[in-house]
C-alpha cells in the first residue's frame, strides 16, 4: 500500500530507521572501524606551495619560487581485530619546482665563490616508509551509537633520497667559510630563496617517531571525528634535523544518504598544523618553521562492507611563518580503500 505523501514526509524527517542504522553500521566496517582482515588503501595528497610570505604576510615577487607537491601513499594493513592493527605507509613523491638562489662552489684556484642560479625541474621517487601500529583503548559499537579511541605509534625509516639535504648542509658550510670565526648568523643565511633544498628532498635520512590519537563518535546520523599527530624528528642526513610537527584536526559531520548498499557523509574539518624550526650545523634556523590554520569539507562514501572512498580540501585561514617561505595555497586529499 502506498503511503500518503504527508505521512511519507514525516517518516523521512523522523530519526534514522532500523535499515538506516544497519547501513551506518556497515559503513563503520567499510571504513575499517570494526572487524578483522587485510585492507589496502591508495591515498593522494596534493599541495601547491605558490604563495610567498615574509613573517606571515604575503609578498609579491617578480619570479617567485614554488613547489607543487604530489604524494601517493600505498598503505597495506592488517586488522587483527577491531582493536589492533598494523599498517605500512609507502609514499611515492613527485615534486615540480622552481627556485632562485645563490649557489656556492669552490673554483679551480681553491677559492669559494658564489653565483646566482634559477633551477626549474622535478624530483620523483620513493619517500620515507613508515610502519605504524594502532590499538583501540576505548571501543563501543551499537546500532544507534558508538565510539572508538585509538592510540597510534610507529617509526619512519630513511628510505627516501636525502641528497638534497646533504647539499643544503654543504652550502651552509661553504657560506660559513666567508665569515670570521664566531660570527653569529643563521645557518640557512646562505639561502635567499623561499624554497630551501630540504623542501625538495624525497627523504630525511633519519629514523623518526610517529605518535597519534584518533577519536570517532557517532549518534544516529551524526558523528564527530578528531585526530592528534606528533612527528618526533631526529638528526639524519649530514646531521640535518627537520623540525618536530604537531597536527590536530577534526570536526562534526553527518550522513547525507543512507542505503543498505551505500552511504554518503559530509564532515567539516578544521586543521591546526605547527612545525618547529629545522636544525643544521648544530643550530636551529629562524628561516624555517610555521604554524597554519585550515578549514574545509571532507566527503566520505562507502559501498557495502568492503569499499570506501573519501576526498577533501583544506583552505588556509592563516599561516604564520618565519622569515621568507613559500606556503600552501590549499591542500587536497583523497583515498580509496578496499577490505578483503
Amino acid at each position: 500500500m502506498r503511503l500518503p505523501p504527508v505521512l511519507a514526509l514525516l517518516l523521512a524527517l523522523s530519526p534514522a530507521s532500523a535499515c538506516e542504522l544497519c547501513a551506518i553500521y556497515s559503513a563503520d566496517s567499510a571504513l575499517g572501524l570494526s572487524g578483522s582482515g587485510f585492507s589496502f588503501t591508495v591515498a593522494e595528497q596534493y599541495i601547491p606551495y605558490r604563495t610567498t610570505q615574509f613573517e606571515g604576510q604575503e609578498v609579491a615577487v617578480a619570479t617567485p619560487s614554488y613547489v607543487d607537491s604530489s604524494i601517493t601513499h600505498l598503505v597495506p594493513a592488517y586488522n587483527f581485530s577491531s582493536r589492533l592493527s598494523v599498517s605500512l605507509n609507502i609514499p611515492i613523491t613527485r615534486l615540480g619546482f622552481r627556485r632562485s638562489d645563490v649557489e656556492y662552489f669552490v673554483s679551480g684556484s681553491g677559492q669559494v665563490q658564489a653565483q646566482n642560479i634559477t633551477e626549474t625541474g622535478s624530483e620523483a621517487g620513493l619517500g620515507d616508509v613508515a610502519l605504524i601500529g594502532r590499538f583501540a583503548v576505548l571501543e563501543k559499537r551499537g546500532m544507534t551509537s558508538g565510539f572508538q579511541v585509538n592510540l597510534l605509534g610507529g617509526v619512519k625509516f630513511p628510505t627516501g633520497d636525502a641528497s638534497r639535504v646533504a647539499h643544503e648542509v654543504a652550502q651552509a658550510r661553504l657560506f660559513e667559510s666567508f665569515l670570521p670565526p664566531g660570527t653569529p648568523h643563521d645557518p640557512l643565511g646562505h639561502s635567499f630563496s623561499s624554497v630551501h633544498e630540504d623542501m625538495l628532498a624525497l627523504g630525511s635520512g633519519s629514523y623518526d617517531g610517529v605518535f597519534g590519537l584518533t577519536a570517532n563518535a557517532r549518534w544516529r546520523r551524526l558523528f564527530l571525528k578528531g585526530q592528534f599527530q606528533y612527528y618526533l624528528r631526529t638528526h639524519g642526513e649530514a646531521d640535518f634535523k627537520y623540525g618536530d610537527e604537531i597536527i590536530v584536526s577534526g570536526g562534526p559531520g553527518g550522513y547525507l544518504l543512507l542505503n543498505p548498499t551505500f552511504t554518503l557523509s559530509l564532515q567539516a574539518n578544521a586543521v591546526y598544523d605547527t612545525m618547529a624550526r629545522d636544525e643544521l650545523l648544530g643550530r636551529p634556523s629562524d628561516r624555517t618553521g610555521s604554524t597554519g590554520w585550515y578549514l574545509g569539507p571532507s566527503v566520505f562514501f562507502t559501498w557495502g562492507e568492503h569499499f570506501s572512498a573519501n576526498a577533501g580540501i583544506e583552505l588556509p585561514l592563516r599561516i604564520a611563518n618565519n622569515f621568507f617561505q613559500s606556503v600552501p595555497d590549499y591542500r587536497l586529499h583523497g583515498a580509496i580503500s578496499v577490505r578483503f
